[in-house]
């Protein structure tokens, strides 16, 4: 295999909440794959913390067995012994209780000499420890110049309990060292988004209230809470969904071009967006939001219970699992433009997606027979087929009366590159090791995301504001229609 190390110095990766979820499904099938590449040199080192001890052969069993499940993304490209036996000699495995300072001995002996590698320490455990174990690595002398701490989200529940987590783990880790990570900003369509509006001269010049309409932002699960009814039901869409992924992709779309590609440049710019948002208050949460709540249904042609009758369920909750919010931006570019932004579970497709709908032609020389004349779309795709999609118009072929018709120019990643798809860890597990912070939320876009959100969470407190039901494999509820309807607009639906 061709050879193609993009890292040349040593480092050690600890993932805290080494045998959690996250860590299984994604953070270590991602190194590997990294590992399989050939983009981690040879020295670097992965040691998985978790509370229990375990011995080291039966942890790298189950990574074995876990990156046979997952790693594969989807494609067609096996799992592959030889690599794994190769990434295997990177793991290690310690149980320790990471709320206790006492515990961490055996990290601190693991990583004596090495203070001069590059040290990543990963907290994918519940936030409210995030503080203890930030301490608890300064306590034991453990972090270095070359120390980055990755937090996981959801980073608080509102502005003041994320202001908490942060000064705690400020008391240890710099700003510069602190990386938040929002996976959605590591996927391959969100990162071109960048790419397609300041490389190419086609976009930007239409990129303002002058030629666009609207955008649109959806993303769609089609599963339910599952075995996370409890955890869930404390936070809802729009904390879990809405405050950080969805907000993001708002401020990539909305942004300024930054002068460069530098890490605060453009968080400069995302910032910018974030504190123009038009707030969201109780005199406006019923016309500009839309709660939703799953009731039973079907998804894929399986009868699915509702949210209420999940187990562990509480039967009188209101927390929602759809939102639909309008959103205006207070700024020269996108005076007038409303965003609308969606996101929901068990809805009928698993989508997430970015629209961008041109103004009409303001005239029209062609006969009513000749058709609807449709506005222009731009469609980002991020998942389930990465792609872009220019909706245009075009003249029927044949001669005789002319016809307009709807048709696209479609780039399909998967069809025009080839290959598997990384995961968005791989990026954004690799930038962490070479120190590169562009893909991670700075402190003050946090809070202002914060900021925003805690108005439409008081609004909706203030107003009683009911989770309307929607059945399960159904769009939601029709109160989000309405939302974009009563504009003279409607939802995208890619019927060409």
């Amino acid at each position: 295999m061709q050879r193609n190390t993009l890292i040349s110095q040593p480092f050690d990766m600890i993932v805290f909440g080494g045998r959690g979820d996250l860590a299984r499904r994604k953070l270590i099938p991602a190194l590997y794959h990294l590992d399989r590449e050939r983009r981690l040199p040879d020295d670097g080192r992965i040691i998985a913390v978790s509370r229990g001890a375990m011995a080291n052969d039966a942890f790298i069993q189950m990574m074995h067995d876990d990156c046979q499940t997952y790693s594969t993304n989807g494609s067609d490209i096996q799992f592959d012994e030889i690599s794994w036996a190769r990434f295997a000699q990177r793991l290690t495995y310690l149980g320790l209780d990471a709320t206790d300072a006492k515990s961490y001995d055996s990290l601190a002996q693991l990583l004596k000499g090495r203070e001069e590698v590059i040290r990543a320490f990963y907290l994918a455990t519940a936030p409210d420890i995030f503080g203890p174990i930030a301490a608890n690595l300064k306590a034991l002398n453990l972090v270095t110049q070359e120390s980055r701490l990755v937090l996981e989200k959801p980073l608080g529940h509102d502005l003041a309990s994320a202001h908490e987590i942060n000064a705690a783990v400020a008391k240890a880790f710099a700003e510069p060292q602190t990386y938040r990570i929002d996976h959605y900003l590591g996927k391959e369509t969100v990162q071109n988004l960048m790419v397609l509006r300041f490389a190419n001269a086609l976009f930007e010049p239409l990129w303002n209230r002058t030629h666009i309409d609207h955008v649109q932002i959806s993303v769609a699960e089609t599963v339910g809470v599952g075995g996370r009814w409890k955890y869930y039901n404390e936070s809802g869409a729009l904390r879990d969904m809405i405050q950080n992924h969805l907000l993001q992709l708002v401020c990539l779309t909305a942004m300024e071009p930054p002068s460069t590609l530098d890490a605060d440049m453009i968080r400069d710019e995302k910032l910018k967006v974030l504190r123009a948002l038009q707030p969201i208050h109780a005199a406006d949460v019923a016309q500009a939001t839309v709660r939703g709540q799953y009731r039973a249904g079907n998804i894929d042609g399986k009868a699915v219970p509702g949210y209420l009758e999940e187990t562990d369920a509480d039967p009188v909750s209101n927390t929602e699992t759809f939102v639909a919010i309008k959103i205006g931006i207070d700024n020269w570019r996108w005076a007038g433009v409303p965003f609308y932004v969606r996101t929901g579970k068990r809805l009928p497709a698993r989508s997430s997606e970015i629209v961008v709908q041109f103004k009409t032609p303001p005239h029209s020389p062609y006969p009513a027979s000749a058709g609807t004349i449709h506005p222009n779309k731009l469609v980002m795709r991020l998942q389930p087929d990465e792609g872009i999609r220019l909706v245009m118009l075009n003249k029927g072929r044949g001669p005789g009366e002319l016809k307009l018709h709807q048709t696209a120019l479609d780039l399909s990643f998967a069809e025009t590159f080839g290959g598997r798809s990384p995961d968005a860890y791989e990026r954004l597990l690799l930038d962490v090791i070479r120190g590169r912070p562009a893909l991670f939320m700075r402190l003050d876009e946090l809070e202002a995301a914060w900021r925003w959100t805690d108005g439409i969470l008081q609004g909706w407190a203030d107003t009683a504001l009911a989770a309307k039901p929607y059945a399960a494999g159904s769009w939601g509820p029709t109160a989000a229609i309405s939302l974009i309807e009563r504009d003279g607009r409607t939802w995208h639906e890619d019927d060409i």
